[in-house]
This record gives C-alpha cells, structure tokens and sequence, in this order.
C-alpha cells in the first residue's frame, strides 16, 4: 500500500460507509511473564490453544447471532496480537483458520498478520503458521541491549532476535516487521543508534517504534510513582525519536504514520483500517471493536472473558444480554464532536495529512503556525506534521478542535 498516495482527512466528511466487516483483530493473551511496563491484556499462564480457540469459537457464534457486527464473506486483513501469540503453537493458525472459515481467507491480496516472541518463534511455529497461510510476522525485539532486555523482564537475547529473522526468512515469510522500544531510562546507559544499526542488519520489511511510557497499573508505574525509577529525560526521548526517523528515511523506511516506518510496497493494512476510520472487528479479552457510529470492547481479564463467551461461572452474564455469550464489557456511541476529533487525530498522526479544505479560518491559521514552526509542511491544500510534530501530536490535535468550538 502506497501511504503517500491516500487522500488526506477531510475533517467534516461523512465517516466511511460501513457494510460487512473485512478486516479483524484477535487477541492471544498468554504470556511466560509479565513485562515490566506491559499494560496489555494478557493472562501470565501456559498457553491453552484448546480453550482459547473454543473461547473465541463461542464468541463468533454469539456475534452471527447478534447480527450487529457481521463479516464479509472475504476479509482483507486478519491480524493476531497478544500477549505472545508464538507461544500457542504451530496448530494454533490452522485452527483460526478453521475458526473464522477457510473460505474467508481466500483473498489473493489478504494479509495475515501474527505476533511472535523471539524465544518461542521457533522453527516449527513459523513452519506451521505459514502452511496455514500466515503471510506477515510482527517480532517484538525490543532491544538488543542485554541490561535493557532483562530490565524489561523479556527472555531473549540479541542472539534470540538474530535467530528468529532467520527461522522466519527460512520458512518463507517475505514481509517481516519488527518492535523496538525508545526512551529507556537513562541508568540502562543503552546505545540507541547502534539499536538501529542491529536492527538494520536484519533487513526487516517494517519498523514499529514505541516510546516508554509508565502506566499507573504496571509494575514500572508504580515503581515510578514510588520513586524506585526514574523515566527517560524529555531530551533523550525526542533525540531517541528523531534519531531514529532519520536512520530508517535514509535506509530506505517511509515513516508512514508517527510509529511506523516501511518500505515501499510493506505498509500495515490492517493497522492502516484503524487510522481510516474503517470497521473492524476485534475477537478475544480486551479486544476493541467499531463500526460507526458504535466503538465497543470486550471483557479484559481472560478468565471473565472466557466464562461470557462459554456462558459458564461468575462471569457468564451481562444485564441485557443474558444468555447472548457476549463478552461485552461496554461500548460508547460516538457523536459528531467525538468523530471530528478523532479523525484530526488520525490524520495528523499519518502521513495522509488534514486536508486544510473545510476548516474554519482559525483552523487554517492554526496550521499555518505549526508550518511556521517546523512542526508541519503544506502541500498545496494539505498540512502533515513534522517527525518534530509528532511528539507534540496530542496537544496539536487539541488545538486544531479547539477552534472549531470557537
């Protein structure tokens, strides 16, 4: 997908039509052990592929019956994350295969995504995951910084990373993506550019950054609020982030959107649906759904989330939906404001840009002012942020909706 070439965000347009549903998201919570900034939904427990498959069987079953977020007959992207979905198995592919039905996953052009960790990417999984049809690896690498990596509570080494780009190459996986974590703390004395320099020498298709942030529920939380760590210093974390634009546009990666890079051709589509304002669909314990106008999510703790969907324990019921196997945990129904605010924030955060087309005057001089101040360019009728921008992409996106409350 060339990202360049999709029109940029007319702010006031109506949102896309939204039909049967192409594209879906689901979620593996089983993980070896917590990581130590990790806020995600996983379940730290050895990996039952029988019960997450049924689990994730009962909850289709309830969906066909709801009739409110129905598939298409052909999806265009399926993606799995976790937790660490590598740690299910090399059955674990066929059986969602089987799940969601082979016949949906017949698309010539359908990009199937999986997430693996590095010391349970094996041989065997890769092998397995792409006779089943998977045809895109997401590696959470993270670092190839010893110290960093064992702060982070993550269980390989640089070694593991290595290895794992070669079993994934070897089993024939052409489009290969890699996660790296920027903004360490300082104390780690981690070398950032030769991060990139490593990262570099696997020859990924795409790079996912992510800054360290510490949210209140994780262990790095509430060393943080405790006193116990001390986050990454506001310059190291910008210089991290440029440094790391600069790297990967002269190697060749297109920064596509304010966390991913690619080269030509190796754009996520399916994350490319979420910052559309496309629907999608979201299986399994905290996953999100949408279709406009409705945004809805599943139950987040694994056990609670099994029993809705099973209609079994504590857990089996909602009020309003008894006996519907829905594992619901809330949703929200967005109206005007909320839609126009997010898709300024979705477009500012991709290389797609806001079309300027619409704005009120206020917007528009707005805009200009980030121009002014390196934080934007204009191309004709369309501003784009910066990389400089981007750290500042929330407070812009506040500004820019402020003036149309004026």
């Amino acid at each position: 997908m060339n990202t360049s070439a999709l029109a940029a965000v007319r702010v006031l347009d109506p949102p896309p039509v939204s039909g049967a549903i192409r594209s879906v998201y689901v979620h593996a919570p089983f993980c070896t052990r917590r990581c130590f900034y990790c806020d995600f939904a996983v379940k730290v427990a050895s990996a039952d592929c029988g019960a997450w498959l049924s689990a994730l069987g009962a909850e289709v079953r309830a969906l066909e019956r709801e009739g409110a977020f129905v598939l298409d007959d052909t999806l265009d992207t399926l993606y799995v994350g976790g937790g660490t979905p590598s740690l299910l198995g090399p059955l674990a592919m066929e059986g969602l295969l089987n799940l969601i039905g082979e016949e949906r996953l017949q698309n010539s052009d359908l990009e199937w995504t999986a997430e693996a960790n590095p010391e349970s990417f094996t041989k065997d999984v890769a092998i397995g995951w792409r006779c089943a049809g998977v045809n895109r690896i997401s590696l959470g690498i993270q670092s190839f910084h010893a110290p960093s990596l064992r702060w982070m509570g993550r269980l390989h080494g640089a070694d593991g990373a290595r290895d794992a780009v070669r079993i994934g190459r070897a089993a024939g996986f052409s489009n290969l993506s890699v996660d790296l974590i920027f903004g360490l703390p300082d104390h780690l004395e981690r070398d950032w550019e030769r991060d990139l320099d490593d990262t570099l020498s696997l020859d990924p298709d795409h790079v996912s950054l992510y800054g360290l942030t510490a949210e209140p529920a994780t262990p790095l939380g509430r060393a943080v609020a405790e006193g116990r760590e001390t986050l990454s210093s506001e310059g190291r974390y910008e210089h991290e982030y440029l440094l790391a634009v600069d790297r990967l546009t002269e190697a060749g990666y297109e920064a596509y959107e304010v966390s991913n890079f690619a080269r030509p051709g190796f754009a996520s589509r399916h994350n490319t649906v979420y910052w559309s304002g496309e629907p999608y669909l979201g299986l399994g314990n905290g996953a999100h759904s949408y279709r406009h106008p409705v945004r809805r999510w599943n139950l987040r703790d694994w056990d609670a989330y099994r029993a809705r969907a099973e209609g079994s324990g504590p857990h089996a019921y909602r009020a309003g939906v008894e006996g519907s196997g829905l594992p619901v945990d809330d949703e929200e129904k967005l109206d005007v404001d909320q839609v126009r605010l997010e898709r300024i924030w979705l477009g500012l955060r991709t290389r797609r840009g806001i079309s300027l087309q619409d704005l009120p005057a206020s917007a528009r001089d707005r805009a200009r002012c980030w121009v002014e101040n390196a934080l934007a360019v204009a191309e004709g009728n369309v501003v784009r942020l910066t990389p400089r921008g981007w750290l500042v992409m929330d407070r812009l996106t506040v500004e820019l909706d402020a003036n149309f409350e004026e």
